[in-house]
């Protein structure tokens, strides 16, 4: 894991959440981009042209941002870019070779119910890149246990376990699988292949309706530092990204970090 991009908001928990992605890239030897992005409406009758402006003032921001925290040494870019948000998420992501995304759940001050907001909520659901959703105010440690929840083992896609391989090779995890029999199960759903059963230390299955309700179930008993999960179409979040938003009251385990993988097949 060598490149990580933080998008900036304007929440309070803004400082928090770069200092544990410094943390976090420091413990990987990554570099660490800091970006904002801002779009241009224009309004009839206006003659100001505000795109520098507006790109300036979002450099200054940035600059701010990074000088308020502890950079502990490693390499912190800012950037700023003009478009329309998932869009421009994915051609950065691409162009900069980003292994990923350390996202706050929400990324401007929004109403206490919410766990995932709007801006968050579309990066995670409508990209393929992989993302950390940090809890607000989390502070960094180790992380010991991962619990990695499934409703089918079946991987088609090249080097999607990365993420995961990374975290666990880094900090010498255990980790744990929840295999979650749905109405939707297939034969050989629970069959792992070799470089996912090589990660794996004990393996736990369920019938539950869905991936997202067994993991609200049986979590606590596993206790993971870090909870890990496939996007899917129709996957994990999908009862709750209908308006890419979640709320806390439904996503009872809100208090730890949550890695979202690109999908398996």
């Amino acid at each position: 894991m060598k490149t990580i991009l933080v998008p900036v908001g304007s929440s309070k928990n803004a400082q928090s959440h770069l200092q544990y992605a410094v943390d976090f890239a420091k413990t990987f030897g990554a570099k660490l981009y800091v970006i904002q992005i801002y779009n241009v409406y224009t309004k009839a009758g206006t003659m100001i042209k505000v795109d520098h402006i507006l790109e300036r003032e979002s450099m200054a921001f940035l600059e701010s941002h990074i000088a308020s925290i502890d950079t502990k040494g490693i390499e912190v870019i800012a950037k700023t870019f003009k478009g329309k948000l998932v869009d421009t998420i994915e051609k950065v992501c691409e162009a900069l070779n980003v292994d990923l995304i350390i996202l706050e759940p929400r990324t401007n001050s929004i109403s206490d119910e919410v766990y995932l907001g709007k801006t968050s909520g579309k990066i995670v659901k409508r990209t393929q890149i992989p993302a950390l959703i940090v809890p607000e105010g989390y502070v960094y440690k180790p992380i010991v246990k991962m619990l990695l929840a499934i409703k089918s083992a079946i991987i088609r896609k090249e080097g999607v376990l990365k993420p995961l391989q990374s975290i666990k090779d880094q900090f010498k995890s255990v980790l744990n699988i929840l295999l979650v029999k749905t109405p939707y199960h297939n034969s050989g759903d629970f069959e792992l292949n070799d470089e996912l059963k090589s990660l794996i230390t004990n393996t736990t299955k369920v019938e539950s309706p869905t991936t997202f309700q067994a993991v609200l179930e049986h979590y606590k008993n596993h206790s993971p530092d870090l909870l890990c999960v496939v996007r899917r179409h129709r996957g994990f979040f999908s009862k709750l990204w209908e308006e890419d938003i979640i709320l806390k009251k439904d996503f009872h385990s809100s208090n730890i970090p949550v890695l979202v993988l690109s999908g398996l097949k």
